[in-house]
């Protein structure tokens, strides 16, 4: 009796875990995960911006299956801006592969939901992506993640008909005001006057901790270097060509455009709503289409990096400002195996290929240095020229939200009503200056 139970309780077992090996096969449709040899999960999850959540799907499902058959992969949709405060409050629970924005970054690596790259990696990001993206992936001589774009940022669009010299800042004011024509520049917006602050070497960063708390302020706006951004910043508000505006919406005559610092958003027609009474979420508000840029300048439209200028020092100052760059990293894994997959699958995602196809899908600029070199790529003007400008400007780190209005009201008049003129004195410009350095100072725990 012994044996026959025995028996039964064996065919029992190897019944059970026929139907446990069954369950943990990846074939067929591959949605099934099963546990590799150290006991990971035998399934890669990315997240990634819904636009590019069906691509990114089809082309990490394909490399997968031809690489790293016995696993599946599952993509959610989830923004840059939200899978960085996801994975910060729940590093364990986040995807293993996530896109972000650059600015997150140094709080990423502080909360330790990065995995670094090894110097293979660290190697083939240098050598295939262009300067810039690299810079934004990297801190402290770290490389942290894969760059997929190199596309948000500002340049020069002009009418070449009007503008004698794109590349200088000075002769466009003259040649917009001497025809009667309208620079739009957004002067009293800190993340626009960064350009003419950066470069003239004036300085703002902030140190952060992993829970997001700002706890150094390093700026040196108090500084001859700041006092010559500002007096040229005072120059340009003080021009009667000069509009502080960066909207299409601005533009109040399409005849008028002479100069316009902005991004790849104003080239083309976009649709935009009015509120006829004034009053929103009437129920009246209308659909209407705003002109683009390319549509507004039509056979005059040219772009530019943004031009150099001559100081209240007399020496010349090249226009910077902050630069926008999207990123691929990888959560800390405790599987080799997993660990290498995510490296190789991350490095494909971002590779030229898989750009290329963001970039004719979805406009996405991207930040391969192959990529950049397709006939499509060449040929779009804007994104040359933005390129071109984001080799000079600095990847964009985290502010205090206070900061924005702080940096972009320094041109102001103390009731704020009106600007600063070009007789303000330089310890004037200092005070201001000095006043911006100490809030900022103060913004930290």
């Amino acid at each position: 009796m012994k044996k026959k139970v025995l028996a039964s309780l064996l065919c029992l077992s190897m019944a059970a875990t026929l139907f446990a090996g069954c369950g943990s096969s990846n074939g067929g449709n591959g949605t099934e995960s099963g546990k590799s040899k150290s006991g990971s999960d035998k399934k890669v999850t990315i997240w990634s911006a819904e636009s590019v959540s069906k691509l990114t799907e089809e082309l990490a499902t394909k490399w997968v299956k031809e690489n790293y058959p016995d696993y599946s992969v599952e993509v959610q949709s989830v923004g840059e801006t939200d899978a960085a405060k996801n994975v910060i409050t729940d590093v364990d629970g986040a995807a293993d592969i996530y896109g972000f924005a650059q600015d997150q970054l140094a709080r990423l690596v502080a909360a330790g939901a990065l995995q670094p790259l090894t110097d293979e990696y660290k190697t083939w990001v240098t050598d295939n992506n262009d300067s810039g993206a690299s810079t934004a992936a990297t801190i402290d001589s770290m490389t942290y993640a894969f760059p997929m774009t190199s596309d948000n940022g500002y340049f020069l669009i002009y009418d070449k008909s009007i503008i004698s010299d794109p590349s200088n800042l000075d002769q466009i004011l003259k040649d917009c005001e001497d025809n009667g024509k309208q620079f739009y520049y957004e002067f009293t917006s800190a993340w626009y006057n960064a350009a003419v602050y950066l470069g003239a070497g004036a300085e703002c960063t902030f140190d952060i901790d992993k829970e997001g708390n700002f706890t150094k302020a390093n700026t040196n706006y108090a500084s001859p270097e700041g006092v010559v951004a500002l007096r040229k910043l005072i120059d340009i508000a003080n021009s009667p060509a000069t509009v502080d505006a960066s909207a299409l919406t601005a533009i109040t005559d399409t005849q008028n455009v002479g100069a316009f610092v902005g991004g790849a958003w104003t080239i083309n027609d976009s649709k935009e709503t009015k509120d006829p009474d004034g009053e929103p979420d009437s129920g009246d508000e209308e659909s209407y289409v705003a002109p683009g840029l390319k549509t507004i300048l039509g056979d005059n439209f040219a772009c530019a990096k943004l031009p150099s200028f001559t100081g209240s020092d007399g020496k010349s100052y090249q226009m910077s400002g902050f630069g926008g760059f999207k990123l691929m990293g990888i959560k800390p894994q405790k599987d080799a195996e997993k660990l290498k997959l995510c490296y190789e699958l991350t490095k494909y995602l971002t590779d030229t290929d898989a750009q290329l196809q963001r970039y004719n899908t979805q406009g996405w600029g991207p930040s391969n240095v192959t990529a950049q070199q397709d006939s499509a790529v060449q040929s779009d003007v804007a994104l040359t020229a933005l390129r071109e400008q984001l080799e000079l400007m600095v990847p964009q780190e985290q502010y205090p939200n206070d900061w924005w209005d702080l940096a972009g009201d320094l041109i102001k008049t103390g009731d704020g009503d009106g600007y600063l003129t070009k007789d303000a004195t330089d310890d004037q410009l200092m005070e201001i200056l000095k006043n911006h350095d100490d809030t900022c100072a103060s913004y930290c725990q």
